[in-house]
């Protein structure tokens, strides 16, 4: 409990941070926090943990979680980032507290997948999991690519990725207006990188015989980006929905994979054409 620490970023988290924090100091006492000027009672109910509070103006997760990472004053070795709206599961934990100490002396990061809960339903099926991200990693061997939407961490060294159920929670997806409100702000910063042709900048290789993160960022430019505006959001949706199962996840699936893989994306799209028209 003393080789890595915790960073996580907040803004307005009040019915989220109490049990992200509990789950968290079962691995580590070395927690921060970054927060992003909440005005609600995040910062209140952050007074009664032991947890350093730092707190910086958000301008995109790839920004913060690089400020956080270079100003929160760590001392140990490794660093695990995390969003309030995020929980370990109980197998995350046992890893970290009996296998950890062991395999980072050999890897110098870890993947592991999100299991994604939207209005108390886990979402299991439209290749929604596993859903892997790269969290756990040497400090001075990772950051994030400095991309406004769809960034991971980059590690540079030896990458293991975990089995299944050693994962982490997203509890984010219980309010469906701030779900939408959400990803109204990324659709702007996603079409924003569309006009300015970065979308496919970024750290992470496109490489279709790569680690699972490199394959989606292959799979996303070298595909799904040159498929026909709007066309391109129904045929995620119904490659998602349909090939990848995404009807069993039920009515609250449903509403999910709608919002996620058609309106999100035709959002994205209709934004971009907005705004090379200059309407």
């Amino acid at each position: 409990m003393t080789n890595f620490s915790i960073i996580i970023l907040t803004y307005n988290e009040e019915n989220n941070i109490k049990l992200c924090l509990e789950k968290a100091f079962l691995v580590s006492k070395d927690i921060f926090i970054v927060d992003s000027f909440s005005t609600d009672k995040t910062l209140e109910i952050l007074s009664s943990y032991p947890v350093q509070i730092l707190q910086n103006p958000f301008k995109n997760y790839a920004d913060q979680r690089n400020w956080a990472q270079n100003n929160c004053p760590i001392k140990t070795e490794w660093v695990l980032h995390i969003d309030a709206g995020e929980i370990l599961t109980s197998e995350f934990i046992t890893w970290i507290n009996n296998k950890f100490e062991e395999e980072c002396t050999i890897w110098d990061g870890f993947i592991f997948s999100r299991r994604v809960y939207f209005l108390g339903k886990w979402i299991k099926y439209g290749a929604m999991y596993p859903n892997y991200h790269l969290r756990l990693f040497k400090k001075s061997k990772g950051y994030c690519e400095n991309k406004s939407y769809d960034q991971h961490f980059v590690v540079a060294g030896k990458v293991k990725k975990l089995p299944l159920g050693i994962d982490i929670i997203d509890n984010s997806g219980d309010d469906i207006t701030e779900f939408i409100d959400k990803h109204n702000r990324w659709a702007v910063k996603e079409s924003n990188d569309l006009l300015e042709g970065s979308h496919t900048k970024g750290d992470v290789q496109e490489k279709i015989t790569g680690n699972v993160i490199e394959q989606k960022r292959f799979l996303k430019n070298k595909f799904y980006y040159r498929l026909p505006l709007i066309w391109r959001s129904f045929f995620f949706f119904f490659y998602r929905y349909f090939l990848y199962f995404g009807f069993l996840d039920g009515k609250i699936g449903f509403i999910y994979h709608f919002l996620q893989c058609l309106w999100f994306r035709i959002i994205i799209d209709g934004l971009y054409i907005q705004k090379k028209n200059d309407y």
